[in-house]
């Protein structure tokens, strides 16, 4: 039995009661945290931003060596496999939010809860998408083949986009979500810190952070759609599926503040991520054609793991080598 099907041929979680308790408790906790650590708008600075993100970097490396000793190697080369690509994923979301918060002008101060709300969004619309995706897959194996379909068809998209020049592009007067909330309630000219409600001129307003807020949502949905059907082309275990989709979003708030200025530079990402999608695809693929014709070859999930940040690794050197080409001389004007 290879690591790859490991969860497959269980048919079932290999979390108890207990784990998946202990699991959530830990993230309910790390979010009040962060809660906390927001209450007072003031702006991260880069000793701050780097100390959380290491802490949030650190523990899901700490979390697969548990899994190693409780289980075996199999189950936690499944975890780190599917946390490689959610991270990749997320620091694509994290982009968004970037240019959501540069669209809205949210002042520096409040931009950490702005991406708190989004996380904590995230988190709930994952939880959602991995509950239906575990249905799906018990329904049959139809499900693989769905999976597959539509992260090949969101890698030819991401591609379409980044040879374009349009990856990462936002336009929130055309957000659906946006256009409905302005045109339902009134919405405050200015920022009042936290407040997401304000009295004015005798009546209830949203303010530009509710709306901002709203926004961030908006892409939360984009985003699991195409995350969770990725992780589950990695492992069908439900727990590792949450798991890997909750260490890969906390510390976001933390590794913004760190990467908004090199976010930019990685031109090249989405095309690495598009290669990601469409291998996992793929790969689900594969999977589903295995469980009809045996003849059928399947990607184990530590070669998956080797592609994966292979992909990731060039995407960065041909970024940071790009960057570093001047631009074509202009020609003087007549």
């Amino acid at each position: 039995m290879s690591p790859g099907t490991l969860s497959a041929a269980s048919g079932s979680t290999i979390a108890s009661f207990t784990l998946w308790a202990v699991t959530v408790a830990a993230l309910l906790l790390l979010l009040v945290v962060d809660i906390v650590l927001t209450r007072r708008p003031h702006e991260v600075r880069m000793r701050e931003a780097v100390g959380w993100s290491v802490f949030y970097l650190v523990l899901p490396v700490l979390f697969g060596f548990y899994l190693w000793a409780a289980f075996d190697g199999g189950v936690a080369v499944e975890f780190f496999t599917g946390w490689v690509v959610e991270k990749s994923l997320s620091v694509d979301n994290l982009f968004v939010f970037m240019l959501l918060l540069a669209a809205f002008a949210v002042p520096t101060e409040l931009a950490q809860r702005v991406l708190l709300y989004g996380i904590i969004g995230a988190l709930v619309l994952r939880a959602v998408f991995i509950a239906l995706g575990a249905a799906a897959l018990k329904s049959g194996t139809w499900a693989f083949l769905l999976f597959g379909a539509v992260l090949i068809v969101t890698a030819v998209k991401v591609l379409r986009e980044a040879r374009k020049g349009e990856a990462h592009a936002v336009d929130i007067d055309s957000m659906r979500s946006v256009r409905l909330l302005r045109r339902l309630v009134p919405v405050s000219p200015r920022y009042h810190g936290f407040r997401l409600l304000v009295r004015e001129n005798g009546r209830t307003a949203i303010t530009p952070l509710a709306l901002a807020t709203v926004a961030v949502f908006a892409t939360d949905i984009v985003f699991a759609v195409d995350s969770v059907p990725a992780v589950y082309g990695v492992t069908e275990d439900p727990f590792l599926v949450f798991a890997t989709n909750a260490f890969a979003l906390l510390g976001l708030r933390a590794l913004y503040f760190v990467l908004r200025g090199a976010l930019a530079r990685l031109r090249h990402l989405n095309y690495g991520l598009a290669v990601i999608l469409a291998f996992i695809g793929v790969k689900l693929v594969l999977h589903w054609a295995h469980g009809i014709w045996a003849w059928v070859p399947e990607i184990p999930t530590a070669a998956s793991l080797g592609v994966i940040v292979t992909v990731l690794f060039t995407v960065t050197i041909t970024s940071l080598r790009a960057e570093r080409v001047p631009p074509p001389p202009q020609a003087d004007e007549a």
